[in-house]
């Protein structure tokens, strides 16, 4: 296995000591992992009871008997959108400003619990009129605006599983998703706003239509931007004009513990998007209870702001419903860090007093490139907490980002966690756990996490091996969609009666646990999970590549970058026009965060006698590294090949 930057030395790095002042105010206290050690199940029922609103209390806390498939809070009823805005308003919080939103032009508008319910209640309303009915699938394309968030709610409180596709893929990547979850309505916009520049959504979605996804009968349409766009009468429906056809009452349903939330798609190593599944109680119990105890939430007091898209998993449970179900307040920006100048978030912080940030390392390198100056502009001393998510943060960077962001003060809690497991499951405790820059430390209290070698026997400290969850949590995926037999394959077969998705991990000599990357065929680029098969299949399905092979290389800023090598067909030829050809095509197929780093034409690929690509040897050579044991290839000489010819690989 190999260790990144983000290694632990062989001694104990240093730490940082939790703030006495912050440590007295702090929501969570060490007695959560002793409750938590003595009665775990006991403990996550607490929890569940004491931070949702159940019609039906639950039974039984789990029933594991049909591992892996998980049930949680058995024969309980809830309804997810009732927890996460209308019983806000009953108790008198409804003047309470739920999103601040602030558009990427610099619009801006609040809505309170109030609007929130108001609206959620119209567009549950409006779905119903379309023939949405619960268990119905609804597709979500949207940008980073309010809508977003009401059309999830929405779909929660009619029991419609919904499935957001991030609004940076294209109509193929949303196609398949839509085809896969066998969609009946696509809720999307016009268009958005992006570095400046107006940007149009519904095209994408025409054109998927288009080519299939024959279940979809209706396409709520926000308008967002004013964009023109194309229109199928008897289909396509305003959004605006839907809601104000819709009565403002809507009375919640309650459904089970276990009813379908929603489904998120990820990459998998074959290629082919899986389809995450998520329910109802067990998920929405551990999103609040971490959004409480590890970003410290203070609904009364906080302004918080996730800059995720809820296109990804972080967007669905640190924006729209962890968050949400506490009741508090919390910012949503709809464009890039650098528009109109790369002081814009720091700018927003300031704006709105923001007092907890969570964000994504490869944004915080990002602003370390660019400069203290941008940060300086502003007045951040409303920040008391920061996150990081999305992949594992280098030291340099978790410095940086509280000594210049944090002012030198605020304790950063670094989580780990994936679209799998739904919630925190490795991240310190703020006021409650001393730091370590670059490490997420220990699973939170409820959680079990062990780091075992090939055998799956625990390693020792100092040592590296697997991630794996010992026991079942609330919030973890209860399938993928349509395979059951892939999700226990996937996830459960690696190391029997245990949960393993793909990351290395080792422990320090003190016994707190170090991220240490994938060890399958997926990349973390920017904290987007990628499939090296699926780019591989963008590239081939080029008429001028004949074979194509891709790997995740080390990137400073990225986390990982996406590095391709490709033999062309008999008789095209190399050169610059044909590597952004190629680098386009992926986008057009996947999506511009697929689009690769760099990409090398080759004679030949490192194959082993059985055929077998050795995409370590090509690691090896994209992070400048001596090749390693090259004695099961066909061709040795074939590295040397590609080395001497690394210099004419082309980046953009």
């Amino acid at each position: 296995m190999t260790d990144t930057q983000s290694q632990p030395t062989g001694h104990a790095p240093q730490t940082v000591a939790p703030d006495p002042a912050f440590a007295a105010e702090a929501v969570a206290s060490a007695e959560l992992y002793e409750r938590a050690a003595a009665d775990r199940l006991g403990f996550w029922a607490e929890q569940a009871r004491t931070l949702l609103e159940w019609e039906q209390d639950f039974t039984e806390t789990l029933d594991w008997s049909g591992a892996p498939f998980a049930k949680w809070f058995v024969d309980g009823r809830l309804n997810v959108a009732h927890n996460c805005v209308d019983r806000h308003v009953e108790a008198g919080n409804g003047d309470r400003v739920a999103i601040h939103f602030e558009g990427e032009p610099g619009d801006a508008r609040s809505l309170t619990y109030a609007d929130l319910a108001r609206e959620v209640r119209q567009a549950a309303n409006a779905l119903t009129a379309l023939g949405v009915q619960a268990g119905d699938r609804v597709a979500i394309y949207l940008p980073m605006i309010p809508e977003a968030v009401v059309a999830m709610l929405a779909c929660a409180r009619i029991g419609a599983p919904h499935g957001v596709v991030f609004g940076g893929f294209s109509a193929d990547a949303l196609r398949s998703r839509i085809e896969d979850a066998e969609a009946k309505v696509v809720i999307t916009c016009d268009g958005s706003y992006r570095r400046g520049k107006p940007t149009t959504l519904k095209p994408a979605v025409d054109a998927a239509l288009a080519k299939g996804a024959s279940s979809v009968t209706n396409v709520l349409v926000v308008r967002r931007n004013g964009e023109q766009v194309d229109w199928t009468e008897g289909r396509d429906v305003w959004w605006h004009e839907a809601l104000a056809a819709a009565p403002e009452e809507h009375e919640a349903q309650a459904f089970d513990s276990e009813h379908p939330l929603f489904i998120l798609y990820t990459s998998g190593t074959t290629g082919k998007p899986k389809g995450i599944l998520h329910t109802s109680g067990g998920y929405l119990t551990q999103a609040a209870y971490t959004s409480r105890n590890v970003l410290d939430l203070k609904p009364e007091r906080d302004v918080y702001w996730c800059t995720a898209d809820v296109g990804w998993v972080t967007g669905h449970s640190y924006i729209t419903y962890g968050p949400l179900a506490l009741g508090a307040t919390q910012v949503v920006y709809e464009g890039t860090p650098d528009t109109p100048d790369k002081d814009r978030w720091w700018s927003i912080v300031a704006k709105y007093g923001v007092t907890v940030l969570y964000t994504a390392p490869t944004a915080i390198r990002t602003c370390m490139k660019w400069g203290e100056e941008y940060p300086g502009r502003h007045d951040l001393s409303s920040l008391r907490l920061l996150g990081s998510v999305g992949e594992n943060i280098n030291p340099e960077a978790w410095s940086w980002y509280r000594r210049v962001i944090g002012g030198g003060k605020a304790p950063i809690v670094d989580t780990w966690w994936q679209t799998e497991t739904g919630g925190h499951m490795i991240s310190p405790l703020p006021g409650v756990t001393a730091l370590k820059p670059g490490s997420a430390q220990q699973p939170v209290p409820g959680i079990v996490a062990e780091v075992v070698d090939d055998a799956g026997n625990p390693v020792g400290n100092g040592e590296a091996g697997y991630l794996v969850l010992t026991e079942p949590w609330p919030a973890m995926l209860r399938g993928l969609w349509g395979d059951p037999q892939r999700y226990a394959d996937t996830y459960w077969s690696r190391f029997p009666g245990m949960y393993f998705a793909g990351d290395g991990a080792k422990r320090d000599e003190d016994g707190d646990i170090w991220l240490l990357g994938r060890v399958d065929d997926v990349m973390n680029v920017s904290g987007h999970r990628l499939s090296t098969a699926e780019i591989e299949s963008a590239l081939v399905s080029h008429p001028k590549v004949a074979e194509a092979a891709v790997v995740g290389a080390t990137d400073e800023t990225t986390g990982q970058a996406v590095v391709a090598f490709v033999i062309l067909r008999g008789g095209e030829e190399e050169g610059p026009e044909t590597i952004i050809d190629l680098r386009n095509h992926v986008g057009q197929e996947i999506g511009p965060i697929a689009k690769p780093k760099s990409i090398m034409v080759v004679a030949e690929l490192p194959k082993t006698r059985s055929g077998k690509i050795m995409r370590r040897l090509l690691r090896d050579v994209a992070e400048n590294r001596a090749t390693g044991d090259v004695t099961t290839l066909t061709d040795a000489g074939v590295m040397d090949t590609i080395r001497a010819g690394m210099s004419k690989s082309t980046e953009d």
